[in-house]
């Protein structure tokens, strides 16, 4: 046994390792020498070997114990622990290789037992309009979900009759198959293809529900959105998804928010952005223009001399945060000065003589500019 590694130093981790650092160490090594991924290389299955030997002792605290005390001879015939060397037979590799292989394709193995479990999920969506989404609303969704079956009670089996023990499981939900690997006799624990998990079998059906103790039924229910709550945001109904089972409570009802595009209104975060015209008149001498805000229309007193695409902020006419209604973002309006169309001769003529006045007093404040700069 000298020429054995070290247990940590094969796992990579030190020996005040906690249980899931050495987890995480054996799952990435197992992954990375399991003869699946590395097909008829002597090296890695000898190598995986060594983690799954190395695991197996780390992971037990009575064995990590014994073998912080007395090293690898607390497993050797005869040793202080009272081992007979270390032995692949009988280990039980499902939890080992549901992990494993879990993660080495994606998917992840979850034991079924006849233990109560919370329902699934139900997802569904609600259409709603930008002002909804400001300031909150009331919406009545109708959807089919499962009830536990009135005339069997939820049991399944039709009255007066009850579900069976499962014979080929006893009542587990989980059946040990014992099989020979390459690295000896292995227990690997399954759901029970009998009853599914549920350690019940039903030998005679409800006729309602057919043997499954939920039937479908249309119903209503209110969902309240909040205000603030932005598109792709989902409200969250408790108690209304899937029936659970083995008794276990119901799952819940997600509402995924679809928000509705605004022909003026533009948001982001809980700010509101929009543009405004005004007129050339409005933009050089000043004055009132009226601004569609969420809350309503207001007057706005433009500065004179505003230049096109001056951007003005309407604190607090933005979103209410959904924390707290009461604070608001802000309204940021873009003021578009439009250019007349459409003169007529007379117009074009004072428009004509105002450039000219323009273009002395344009040269006497740059003049004045110079000055004023050059002091």
């Amino acid at each position: 046994m000298a020429d054995k590694r070290d247990y940590y130093e094969v796992l990579g981790v030190s020996r005040t390792a906690t249980d899931d650092e050495i987890k995480k160490a054996y799952r990435a090594l197992a992954k990375k020498y399991h003869p699946d991924m590395n097909p008829g290389d002597k090296t890695a299955e000898a190598k995986f070997k060594e983690v799954l030997e190395a695991y197996n002792v780390l992971s037990d605290p009575e064995k990590r114990r014994q073998y912080d005390q007395f090293g690898h001879a607390a497993f050797e015939a005869g040793g202080p622990g009272g081992g007979g060397g270390f032995d692949f037979s009988g280990m039980d590799m499902g939890d080992i290789f549901g992990d494993l292989f879990g993660d080495l394709f994606g998917t992840r193995s979850r034991r079924q037992s006849n233990a109560p479990m919370q329902g699934a999920h139900i997802r569904t969506s609600v259409r709603i309009s930008f002002e909804e989404a400001v300031f909150g609303t009331e919406k009545e969704l109708e959807l089919t979900l499962k009830d536990e079956c009135r005339t069997c009670g939820g049991t399944g089996a039709r009255p007066g009759t009850s579900p069976v023990t499962c014979s080929k499981c006893g009542g587990k939900g989980q059946v040990v198959y014992t099989q020979q690997s390459l690295f000896g006799m292995v227990r690997n624990v399954q759901t029970c293809p009998e009853c599914r998990g549920t350690g019940k079998v039903i030998r005679d059906k409800c006729p309602d529900c057919y043997g499954t103790g939920y039937v479908n039924s249309r119903k209503k229910i209110q969902v309240s959105i909040p205000a603030g709550i932005d598109n792709g945001q989902s409200v969250r109904i408790r108690g209304k998804g899937e029936p659970g089972i083995n008794g276990g409570p119901r799952g819940d009802l997600l509402v995924e928010v679809e928000v509705a595009r605004h022909p003026i209104f533009q948001r982001q975060d809980y700010d509101i952005y929009s543009t405004a015209p005004i007129s050339f008149v409005t933009a050089a001498l000043g004055g009132d223009v009226k601004i569609n805000t969420v809350d309503g229309e207001i007057t706005y007193t433009v500065k004179p001399g505003t230049q096109t695409d001056t951007r003005i902020r309407l604190s607090g006419k933005g979103v209410p945060s959904l924390r707290n209604k009461n604070i608001r973002g802000d309204h940021y309006v873009t003021l578009v000065v439009q250019v007349p169309t459409n003169l007529n001769s007379e117009q074009k003529e004072l428009l004509r003589k105002f450039d000219e006045s323009m273009k002395g007093k344009s040269s006497e404040e740059t003049e004045k500019t110079k000055k004023r700069f050059w002091k």
